[in-house]
C-alpha cells in the first residue's frame, strides 16, 4: 500500500483541525498556511471529508470548517480509506477472490493477507486523538534549517 498525496494531506488537515479546534471554524486559507499545502489541494479535499461528514463547514465571513465529532472518533483508517480508496496491497484480498484463478493454492496470498492485516491492525486502532496526544509531545521541527 502506498498513500498518495491525497491521504497523507487529508490525514494532516484533519489533525490541524483537532490542534486548532476552539470551538470556531477554521478557514482553508489558515490550514493551508501552516501545513505549507496549496488552498486549492485543500480545497478538494475538505469537499471529500465534507460530503462524508467528518467535517462541518460554514460559508461567508467567519466561516470554514471544524470536526463533526470528537479527535477520538476518527481512525487513521477511516480518513484513508475514504481518500484512497481500496487499501489492500492485492485485489484477491479485498473480496476479488474470483478475479484470481490460482487463490485457493496460491501461498503468497497468504503474505499479502498478513501484509493487509498488519496495515489494519496499525490504521484502525490509530485515532485523530491519539496524534494530537503524540504531536503534544513532541519536539516542534524549524524547517527554517
Amino acid at each position: 500500500m502506498r498513500v498518495s498525496t491525497k491521504g497523507r494531506y487529508a490525514l494532516r488537515l484533519m489533525l490541524d483541525l483537532a490542534m486548532n479546534n476552539t470551538g470556531e471554524y477554521i478557514t482553508i486559507k489558515s490550514i493551508a498556511a501552516r501545513q505549507n499545502i496549496s488552498e486549492k489541494y485543500l480545497e478538494q479535499i475538505i469537499s471529500i471529508l465534507n460530503r462524508a461528514g467528518y467535517v462541518k463547514s460554514i460559508r461567508g465571513a467567519g466561516g470554514g470548517y471544524r470536526l463533526a465529532k470528537e479527535p477520538v472518533e476518527y481512525t487513521v483508517g477511516m480518513i484513508l480509506r475514504l481518500t484512497e480508496g481500496n487499501i489492500a496491497p492485492v485485489d484477491c484480498i479485498d473480496g476479488d477472490i474470483e478475479g484470481c484463478d490460482r487463490s485457493n493454492g496460491c501461498v503468497t496470498r497468504e503474505v499479502w493477507k498478513q501484509l493487509y492485516d498488519a496495515i489494519l491492525g496499525v490504521i484502525d486502532h490509530i485515532t485523530l486523538q491519539d496524534l494530537l496526544d503524540r504531536q503534544k509531545n513532541m519536539v516542534p521541527f524549524d524547517y527554517s534549517i
